[in-house]
């Protein structure tokens, strides 16, 4: 019974499955019918090049691919979008006439298109009269945004975001220069204000700016690349069109431009195209760079790419090498927008408002009418905000697309590869995707991937070569007309007719250009009038390199900062400054007192006053023990002042017997010597300079006493002393060493000089050539030294600073060259007196700590004396009465006991004395007074309650022969 029901209930659960199945398809089809009568149909106007275009055969295909996908993902939608496509034909009246059509009669409510910036340009004001909004994907033109006009869309990457990205590339190569190549009309153009701009901000030089028409023959293009072969500059960043540009590089294959050490990079209008070009075509491109708009590899774009190649071959079979790139994409995106956009309208309100009903033509720009929902639909498509196949879709700065990232791209062969990428906020980096990227603004070229470029080649083009066009470097060189020709020197052969330049600057630049890594062709061309003079200062032919006659400046031209305003210098290949020569004089016979001027005077009042101190302080230590320093008071104050003065030249005959005194004699004779062996010294080498004393050494003083100076002719120096103060008839000009000391030998009085500025090379020869006649004095000048001249933004300077640094380390050539042209004097040394010291004289500064060592150990023996000496007459001080006489009492004690002898030294006993000493009594013989308190006893003095009798006791027993007292108290002797 139960086996019976089980084939029933599977029956009847099938046919229940069935019937929902079609009840699930009948009203899904209900749906569909209801709400496709419920949806109200929006006309979207099309105008792209539907005839040979790529770009109109790309975005036809996506826009009808992103009006199927759109509406089958939002099926509740109540607008449809109606597409009508209209073909420009390339033509930028075609274009606009189709859309006249189409905003008049069809009553369009936004036209997707043109492609072109040209035919862009012609219909913005079209549908700003209308207020239908002109969307486009292709136009990229920075050009546009000029316009201001609120219903234009420019939904694409324009063409000025990308110049930061290739100025970043070009800055990490450290090229200097770049030559555009571009299309000559609005598109072209309007990219090349934006790149230069961003290429000067880098210090990147622009030198010449290429225009190609677009309609130029074959012919016309060669003959433009070989004008740019003429030039230095090998770095070109190229602007077109892939119809153009194609034809531009397979010229330049053709004719040599795209060997090594050239260096080619294209804007996105290429780039973008790398994956449809011809295998030709990407043959002639290889090592070419390219910057384009970078594109997520998101799932959504990797299989919306597979699709659209699908889609794109049914409907165009025969190209077969056409590949999605950036313009199909914003495309889709573009048609996303607009149909989210539309959604949001009133669907009241439809149509135009002011529409002419007389009017029979088609194309009568007077009849326009305005669109109802031409204002609210601009609002809208402004403020869409969606996740497309592009990556974030946003629009900014009232209808152009956000800037996003640029990927830099390497053409190889038949294909491309990624070298890396640009990000605004970031510069060049490797990997989008890298966790580790740094988030400081980076132009290194480590940031990019390995790079083929022109030539097959992995090395780095240095981005110019000397020009092709058989000329030599033309370099200009000062005239010397008579003297220092040991650094430029032109000889003329009337023979021949011919000149040869010669000297110290000429030989170090043809050593320089040898050591370059190529040939470097040139001329040197003087820098005269017809009679052989020079034509002009130093800055007049600096000058001229800044107007384009020459092409560098060789000789002794300084590098100074108002000239590298107007060109650039190369490192300096001499020694840099302007100093000051003054004559040196002998002074040895006109100073009688030259022998106190080692020392300065607080010096001399500090020794003087520490001989002094010296004296009374071993006075005091020696007084009661020391019969040299006893006797009547002028022998005891000639006696000190003799014994401290006499350790001057360590002739001092008196015994000091007392430890703390021969403590200070052992400082103070020390000090004596370092001061006597310093004063030696120093008046040494102060009657040795005074030999050579210079005459003036401070500028100062020449303005005060208005004394005259000298400078070379023609120099920058004048300048110089004229903002100093010197007036016009204080200088006096020489064109030559023998000049210079002409004027130096007059003197300011007769019209010469008294003091030259001039830059130490040329001085230095001075010094050679008149060896101890003169000295060079400070204070120096700072200046640049002598450099080549050349350009601004000269590739050479890099190149030849290098080499000039590459000379001097070697050292051998430069030797070699100095020897020959400016060390030919018979002198030994002439830079021997070229530094002065402006003092010779010993300061209390440098001495200051021998003197206070002194001092302290002085101190430190007076306090011991003192304390030991109160302490062996304490009883003195042990009197109760407080009164000020009795003050003055004991005071006067104390002193006529100092006074007195302490004849328990052993200097004042005499030597066959019975009395055997106690060990209390070697205290004494330390000859500082005693220092432990059972010395003394009361048992050593005769004390009274009167004063006077004490004193007269104390003083009868000091003329007494010293005698042997007991003390039954104690058990040790004291002599008394």
């Amino acid at each position: 019974m139960v086996k019976n029901q089980r084939p029933t209930t599977l029956v009847l659960s099938l046919f229940w499955w069935f019937f929902g199945v079609v009840a699930t398809v009948m009203g899904q089809r209900n749906r569909e019918a209801t709400t496709l009568f419920q949806t109200r149909v929006v006309k979207v106007g099309v105008v792209l090049d539907l005839g040979g275009g790529i770009v109109g055969k790309m975005g036809s295909n996506s826009i009808r691919m992103c009006v199927n996908d759109f509406y089958d993902s939002h099926p509740h939608y109540k607008t449809r979008l109606q597409l009508i496509l209209r073909d420009s034909q390339r033509d930028i009246v075609t274009a606009a006439a189709q859309v006249v059509d189409l905003i008049k009669n069809e009553q369009v409510e936004a036209v997707i298109g043109p492609v072109t910036t040209m035919e862009a340009m012609f219909v913005i004001n079209l549908g700003d009269k209308a207020h239908v909004p002109i969307v486009t994907f292709s136009a990229t033109s920075p050009s546009l945004s000029s316009l201001h006009t609120p219903y234009f869309f420019q939904i694409a990457q324009k063409d000025s975001t990308q110049v930061e990205a290739i100025s970043a590339i070009i800055q990490a190569f450290r090229w200097k220069e770049v030559v555009p190549i571009y299309v000559d009309n609005s598109y072209g153009e309007g990219l090349i204000p934006w790149l230069t701009n961003s290429l000067q901000k880098s210090y990147i030089r622009v030198p010449y700016l290429s225009a190609i028409d677009f309609s130029a023959t074959d012919d016309a293009i060669e003959r433009e690349l070989y004008k740019l072969m003429t030039m230095q500059t090998r770095v070109f960043v190229v602007h077109m069109t892939p119809l153009l540009g194609s034809r531009l590089f397979a010229i330049a294959k053709t004719i040599g431009m795209m060997d090594q050490g050239y260096v080619w990079i294209v804007t996105d209008g290429m780039a973008n195209f790398f994956n449809s070009l011809d295998s030709s075509i990407m043959e002639s491109m290889e090592g070419v760079l390219g910057v384009r708009p970078c594109i997520p590899r998101t799932k959504q774009f990797l299989d919306f790419r597979a699709r659209w190649k699908r889609q794109f071959l049914r409907d165009n079979p025969t190209l077969v090498d056409i590949n999605l790139n950036a313009f199909g994409i914003w495309a889709y995106d573009a048609t996303t927008a607009l149909a989210m956009a539309v959604e949001k309208l009133d669907s009241t309100l439809s149509g135009f408002t002011n529409v002419s009903k007389n009017s029979s033509n088609v194309t009568d720009l007077e009849n326009f009418g305005v669109s109802r929902n031409g204002e609210k639909l601009r609002e809208a498509l402004s403020n869409v905000r969606f996740k497309g196949v592009g990556g974030d879709f946003k629009l900014v700065g009232g209808g152009e697309l956000q800037a996003s990232a640029f990927e830099i791209v390497n053409a190889i062969g038949n294909g491309e590869r990624n070298i890396g990428f640009w990000m605004p906020d970031k510069g060049l980096i490797r990997n989008m995707n890298a966790k580790n990227a740094t988030t400081a603004y980076s132009t290194s070229k480590e940031n990019l991937g390995t790079i083929i470029w022109p030539g097959d080649t992995y090395s780095v083009p240095k981005g110019w070569q000397i020009p092709t066009n058989g000329n030599m470097l033309k370099i200009g060189v000062p005239v010397k007309d008579c003297g220092y020709t040991e650094f430029v020197k032109i000889i003329h052969d009337p023979i021949t007719n011919s000149r040869k330049v010669t000297g110290f600057c000429i030989d170090v630049f043809n050593a320089v250009v040898e050591a370059l890594p190529y040939a470097l062709p040139f001329e040197f061309i003087p820098f005269e009038k017809s009679n052989g003079e020079m034509a002009g200062t130093y800055d007049d032919l600096i000058t001229q390199v800044y107007y384009g006659k020459f092409d560098a400046v060789v000789g002794d031209t300084t590098i100074t900062a108002n000239r590298s305003n107007f060109v650039d210098f190369t490192l300096p290949y001499t020694e840099s400054g302007v100093t000051m020569v003054v004559p040196i004089r002998d002074n040895r016979k006109k100073n009688a007192w030259a022998f106190l001027k080692p020392l300065t005077w607080d010096l001399w009042v500090t020794t003087f006053c520490s001989f002094v101190f010296i004296g009374f302080v071993v006075w005091v230590l020696e007084h009661r023990i020391n019969n040299h320093f006893r006797g009547p008071l002028p022998y005891q104050i000639g006696t000190s002042l003799w014994f401290s003065f006499s350790t001057m030249v360590f002739s001092h005959q008196e015994r000091v017997e007392s430890n703390c005194g021969r403590f200070v004699v052992i400082v103070w004779v020390f000090v004596v010597q370092i001061l006597v062996q310093s004063y030696t010294a120093s008046l040494t080498s102060l009657l040795t300079v005074e030999q050579l004393r210079p005459a003036n050494t401070d500028v100062h003083q020449l303005l005060k006493n208005r004394l005259n100076v000298g400078y070379l002719e023609g120099s920058f120096v004048r300048g110089m002393l004229k903002d100093m103060g010197f007036k016009d008839e204080q200088l006096k000009v020489y064109n030559s060493v023998e000049e210079c000391n002409d004027l130096f030998t007059k003197g300011s009085a007769n019209g010469g000089i008294d003091a030259a500025f001039d830059e130490v090379p040329y001085v230095m020869r001075l010094l050679q050539t008149y060896c101890s006649k003169y000295a060079m004095v400070e204070p120096r000048f700072k200046t640049g030294g002598f450099g080549f001249v050349f350009p601004r933004g000269s590739p050479l300077v890099g190149d030849i600073s290098r080499a000039i640094l590459n000379v001097m380390r070697q050292g051998s050539n430069m030797r070699r060259i100095e020897n020959a042209w400016l060390n030919g004097s018979s002198c030994r040394d002439s830079n021997t007196n070229a530094q002065v010291s402006s003092s010779t004289s010993l300061g209390l500064e440098s001495f200051w700590g021998l003197f206070l060592v002194v001092g302290v150990s002085c101190l430190l023996a007076l306090i011991i004396f003192l304390a030991t000496f109160l302490y062996q007459h304490r009883h003195i001080l042990s009197n109760h009465n407080r009164s000020d006489s009795s003050i003055k009492r004991r005071i006067g004690m104390l002193l006529n006991t100092f006074n007195e002898r302490d004849l328990s030294s052993h200097t004042f006993k005499k030597s066959d004395s019975s009395v055997t000493s106690s060990p209390t009594s070697a205290s004494a013989s330390t000859h500082c007074p005693p220092i432990s308190p059972s010395s003394y006893t009361e048992s050593n003095f005769l004390i009274s309650p009167d004063p006077h009798l004490y004193y007269a006791t104390h003083q009868h027993k000091a003329t007494q022969e010293p005698a042997p007292i007991t003390n039954d108290t104690h058990t040790k002797s004291q002599a008394t």
